[in-house]
């Protein structure tokens, strides 16, 4: 018999087989079995193993990381059995690219209105409306403010006065916060400022008057930019000149004054204001104007004040040549800037010379040798006189090139230098923008006016100009305000019956017809003559006598109906003119500029009409964009061409709609 069973007989023979049986159970549970290990329950299940410890945990960790970081040296055959694993998988890797193509990932394509979209998103940490006012450090206190920050409904002087007290205990307390010592000066000025406060009165609050009724001393340069603005004028270049406002503050000579009002000029035009300063001061001037809005006037009243600085024109001088020369492009032209010079100079002795082709040379060689103090010329004409020594420019120091870019346009380049090159190159001023000049001395003064700046024009300006000043009335190439454009897409064979429309709405009214060429010119007035019009007609196969019978005719409102082409039409100043008609549309859009500032001068108002065929389609692109800076009506048909869409020359990005497979 085992000790357990003993054990188990003598517990019953005493007291019980509860008792014995609990025993019992408790010392089989706590036997170990074979090996140490506690032996089975009596349900058949191993006995739990206790947790480890944390500290326990740490330690097995530990090991484990630096059994890891030991070296592990592999054997030969394990090397070899990696390698041929590595090789097998790179041969699948081929297979899988082969049958199922390469895994790429796609670049990601960021659209443009992604990439600049503005984050409207706002950060409440980049909230900059804190200041040291403690008026604005509330803000859920927002009151009704007007005028300079004001509360609205607080008397001004008591809230000045708080905002002195704020400020100057702010101020205390940062020099204390610095260590910095309060001085007499410091305290003078927090007296100063409380000073100010108790005297406030609102001045700041009264309404500032308009520039026009301000004198010339009160100007500000506040008011000045604002005149500007409302002329629409710009400088470019160092200038240092205010512009004009009225006649009075030009101080012209009294003579000039007196001329000005014969000629009833109210007020100064923009480029006038602008340019008339700048030739008194002899400043080389580029002035960059729509057509029509008083450029002979800006050039010609300087060149007077000029001419009456200079000794008087007699025996001993006349020799030398005129004092001022001035070129145009058409004898048109030249002849009515010749009628303006005469009204201006009305009240000097001053003679004034037009020197023109379709004339005869001789006679105006002569007049030339008589003396003359302003020549009016063209320039292949001027220069015929001085390669035959009937003038010389040996005292010409005031030269203006009107019109530049239709001078280029005509092919008188090489005239017109030869001309500048025939003044005197000793009174040029230095290149040098930095050299002062001597005040004593006579420079020459450039004027030069166009409606557009092309390269060629830049050129010539850069090299017989001196410091120029770009004045800028609008911008360069742009049609007038005054003129209302209206552009018809037409058939060939329409133009002739849309033209007879036109003119009988016009009632009477004055009318340019521009045409490109000689022979259009004679059918367009043919057509005219017949169904009853009063028409005329000027183009360059006209002797120069027929040409001035057109023009004085079309004034005089003999004829109002006025049929040019380009060469002839240019310089056609008929202020009220009330239609111009484009029969043809012109090759270059600064023709077109020009034609229509025919119309719209002097202030009036005018229209402009084109007829557009497909035939146009060079000019499409630059009338699309004139008449969308203009703000004028693009038509549908121009808006929808292609010709339209993209500069003439230019290559197209866009890749055509539909893709056609290569051969």
């Amino acid at each position: 018999m085992s000790g357990a069973e003993s054990a188990a007989g003598h517990v019953q023979g005493t007291g019980g087989a509860g008792r014995a049986a609990k025993i019992l159970a408790g010392s089989q549970q706590q036997q170990p079995g074979p090996g140490g290990v506690p032996a089975d329950t009596p349900n058949g299940k191993a006995a739990k193993a206790e947790p480890l410890s944390l500290e326990e945990l740490l330690k097995k960790k530990k090991a484990e990381q630096e059994l890891a970081a030991k070296p592990k040296f592999l054997t030969k055959a394990e090397r070899s059995r990696h390698r041929d694993e590595r090789e097998k998988e790179k041969e699948l890797e081929l297979i899988r690219k082969q049958y199922l193509g390469d895994n790429k990932s796609k670049k990601k394509v960021v659209k443009a209105s992604e990439k600049f979209r503005f984050n409207f998103d706002w950060d409440g940490k980049e909230d900059t409306s804190k200041d040291l006012n403690p008026l604005y450090n509330h803000l859920h206190q927002a009151n009704l403010l007007y005028g300079r920050g004001m509360l609205a409904g607080i008397d001004r002087r008591e809230q000045k006065k708080v905002a002195a007290t704020v400020e100057a205990d702010m101020l205390r307390k940062l020099r204390g916060a610095a260590g910095i010592v309060e001085t007499s000066d410091m305290r003078a000025a927090a007296r100063e400022r409380e000073m100010r406060a108790d005297k406030y009165d609102g001045f700041d609050m009264t309404t500032d008057v308009h520039w026009s009724e301000k004198p010339l001393s009160k100007m500000t340069e506040r008011d000045w930019r604002i005149f500007r603005e409302d002329f629409n004028i710009s400088y470019k270049g160092n200038a240092n000149t205010l512009p004009l406002r009225n006649w009075d503050e030009a101080g012209l000579p009294e003579p000039l004054r007196m001329a000005v009002d014969f000629v009833q000029y109210d007020k100064p035009s923009p480029i006038q204001m602008a340019s008339i300063p700048l030739g008194l001061k002899q400043l080389d001037v580029i002035g960059v104007a729509e057509t029509g809005s008083g450029k002979t006037a800006a050039f010609v009243i300087p060149m007077l004040c000029y001419i009456m600085r200079q000794p008087v024109m007699d025996e001993s001088n006349y020799a030398d040549g005129p004092y001022a020369v001035v070129l145009a492009p058409t004898r048109e032209l030249a002849q009515q800037i010749e009628e303006e010079t005469v009204k201006l100079a009305k009240y000097t002795d001053f003679k004034v010379t037009s020197v023109v082709g379709g004339q005869s040379i001789e006679e105006q060689g002569s007049k030339l040798r008589r003396g003359c103090e302003i020549v009016i010329a063209t320039p292949g004409r001027l220069l015929d006189c001085i390669e035959r020594h009937y003038c010389v420019l040996n005292q010409c120091n005031y030269v203006v090139l009107d019109e530049a870019d239709r001078m280029i346009d005509l092919g008188f380049e090489p005239q017109v230098q030869a001309v500048l090159d025939a003044m005197p190159h000793a009174t040029l001023k230095p290149e040098d923008e930095s050299a002062e000049l001597d005040q004593k001395r006579t420079y020459r003064t450039t004027y030069m006016f166009s409606a557009t700046m092309p390269p060629a024009v830049e050129r010539l300006a850069r090299k017989y100009l001196r410091r120029p000043i770009v004045v800028n009335i609008g911008r360069a190439g742009m049609a007038g305000e005054n003129v209302t454009q209206r552009v018809i897409m037409i058939k060939e064979n329409e133009k002739a019956h849309r033209l007879s429309s036109e003119l009988d709405m016009i009632h009477e009214k004055k009318v340019i017809v521009f045409v490109n060429t000689k022979r259009q010119c004679d059918n367009v007035y043919a057509h005219l003559e017949e169904t009853g019009y009063h028409c005329t007609v000027l183009h360059g196969g006209r002797t120069q006598e027929q040409r001035e019978v057109s023009i004085k005719g079309f004034k005089e409102d003999t004829f109002n109906v006025l049929i040019a082409t380009d060469v002839a039409g240019r310089g056609i100043d008929v202020p009220d003119v009330a239609l111009v008609i484009n029969y043809d549309m012109p090759n270059n859009i600064e023709a077109y500029t020009h034609r229509i500032g025919r119309t719209g001068r002097a202030g009036r108002k005018g229209t402009a009409i084109t007829f557009l065929t497909g035939g146009d389609s060079e000019v499409f692109y630059d009338l699309k964009r004139l008449l969308e800076e203009s703000k004028a009506v693009v038509p549908p048909e121009l808006a929808r061409s292609e010709a339209a869409k993209q500069k003439p020359g230019s290559v197209s990005q866009k890749r055509d709609s539909i893709q056609y497979a290569k051969k």
